[in-house]
């Protein structure tokens, strides 16, 4: 039941890694969990790095976004290629973004709506990301 129904994630986890075969290869998804404070940001790929050395390719690219990708029924290679989703691709076309950590300094609310957010809106962004065109929230 388990492994026919439940995605598993992780930020930075060495147990649940070395125990990746108990859990169920197929279950496990690596997160970034961006911009929550628990989250590995600005250097999640490096500290990934670490918690997978040693495991083979292809076990790397399940748990990294095969998983995920299967879960979600969402194929990113198809629409940008696989050369353009490697994280020096991705951090190339984010160069004139800051990525500094902001402490104490807040922000503003996603939204000014008060429509809650329905899962048509959320694959409405991720189509549009997908684009290149990010769209904002309804209402935002």
């Amino acid at each position: 039941m388990f492994r026919e129904h439940v995605l598993t994630c992780f930020i930075d986890d060495a147990a649940g890694i070395a125990m990746r075969h108990q859990v169920g290869l197929q279950n496990i998804s690596w997160e970034c969990d961006y911009p929550h404070s628990d989250a590995t940001w600005p250097k999640s790929p490096e500290v990934l790095a670490r918690s997978l050395v040693g495991v083979p390719d292809d076990e790397v690219d399940l748990i990294t976004h095969g998983n995920a990708m299967r879960w979600f029924r969402l194929d990113s290679f198809e629409r940008l290629g696989r050369e353009r989703c490697t994280v020096g691709a991705l951090r190339a076309q984010a160069k004139n973004v800051d990525l500094s950590l902001l402490r104490g300094q807040g922000g503003k609310p996603p939204s000014t709506s008060k429509k809650p957010v329905t899962m048509a809106d959320t694959m409405a962004q991720l189509v549009g990301a997908l684009d290149g065109q990010a769209s904002p929230r309804p209402g935002g």
